[in-house]
């Protein structure tokens, strides 16, 4: 094994497993190992497909040779299990989001603190090589000052395609801190940190009807939020709006696009690695499409865990970081405080401005 692989475990064997479990084909730094998940059949299915061990959560985490555990179970579980991680003396890299409560996220992040321990976090697509070139036009001033920025969500709802969509209607989901994290994580990347928000939030139907399978004909109970509507004003200066919904009555609709003194920027879709990225600049009446010249448009979940393995071993930041994801989740809740209580929601959590990913990174694997 090269002296410089991380060894990794994943624990959760859901739907986003799959993509996880091949991050180690892509990235040559970490090596996954072992699979572990509450239903051990589930493990099992999951280690044989990708050529991994099956294991019980506990001995996942008594395994010395891991040093990073990929925590990819359900929301509600995401603050218990990477506590235990942590306990364990492993790094914990979480699906977003990092907890379901801001309580729960400090106590992770202190608990990795006084432990000298990290914490990562999804999304990682603001690494990928659309977003990152979007990143450095804005750093080169190919738009000028950012002013505005507008971006939008529009679903039908996961009952119509996930296996088990029913902890998409419960706390810790809905459309915000389901699909909100990529929007809000990008943007931070893309313009800084956010100093307040607003928000209004509404349950446009109180049932949901699953039409994808197995459950096909179930009804969920909708307990969260199915329409959220965010301002967002950065430290910076600039403002963004921001919608999520699973209320569309059919299909996908996103965009993100940010608008300086000197142009307008249209970014790929944020929960992908790549797309087109556009650039239009003031008095041209076309907009003209900008070559990528980053590494990692395709599906590359895991880039995050890679980089922050590396980032370990050379003693510096890691860019997908547990802080990030802290910053993200104050304001997802403070747009449903906002709209709770009909007032503005100062954000207090710190948050540095992910460093600009190197276009070559991972060039070699």
């Amino acid at each position: 094994m090269p002296k410089a692989q991380t060894v990794v475990g994943v624990i959760g064997a859901g739907n986003i497993s799959s993509i996880y479990l091949e991050a180690d084909r892509k990235f040559r730094n970490i090596r996954i190992t072992k699979v572990a998940d509450l239903d051990i059949g589930r493990a099992r299915a999951q280690a044989e497909k990708f050529g991994k061990q099956a294991a019980t959560v506990d001995e996942l985490l008594d395994d010395p040779e891991i040093e990073i555990v990929i925590n990819l179970t359900v929301p509600s579980a995401h603050a218990e299990v990477a506590m235990r991680a942590l306990e364990a003396g492993k790094h914990v890299y979480n699906e977003k989001p990092l907890a379901v409560e801001r309580a729960d996220a400090e106590a992770i992040l202190a608990m990795a603190r006084a432990r000298g321990l990290r914490v990562g976090c999804a999304p990682d697509t603001f690494l990928g090589g659309g977003l990152q070139t979007c990143r450095a036009l804005i750093d080169a001033g190919a738009i000028g000052r950012p002013v505005v920025a507008f971006a939008h969500m529009l679903s039908v709802g996961p009952e119509s395609w996930h296996p088990n969509p029913e902890f998409f209607y419960k706390p810790g989901a809905g459309p915000m801190f389901d699909m909100g994290p990529y929007y809000l994580t990008a943007l931070v990347a893309l313009l800084g940190s956010v100093a307040r928000v607003s928000g209004m939030t509404r349950i446009t139907h109180a049932e949901r009807l699953v039409t994808s399978q197995p459950l096909h004909g179930a009804r969920i109970a909708v307990e969260v939020p199915t329409l959220v509507c965010g301002l967002l004003e950065f430290s910076s200066g600039a403002l963004a709006h921001l919608t999520t919904t699973f209320d569309a009555p059919d299909g996908y609709t996103v965009g993100l696009r940010i608008v300086g003194t000197e142009g307008e920027l249209e970014c790929p879709d944020p929960n992908t690695f790549g797309g087109l990225v556009r650039l239009r600049l003031k008095g041209d009446q076309r907009w003209h499409e900008v070559p990528i010249r980053h590494q990692w448009v395709e599906n590359s979940r895991g880039l995050g865990v890679a980089e922050m393995a590396e980032a370990i071993r050379a003693q510096r930041r890691h860019r997908a970081s547990g802080e990030l994801a802290y910053h993200v989740l104050d304001l997802m809740h403070a747009f449903h405080d906002s709209a709770r209580d009909g007032r503005h929601v100062d954000i207090r959590t710190p948050c540095e401005r992910p460093e600009a990913l190197p276009a070559d990174w991972g060039a070699e694997g």
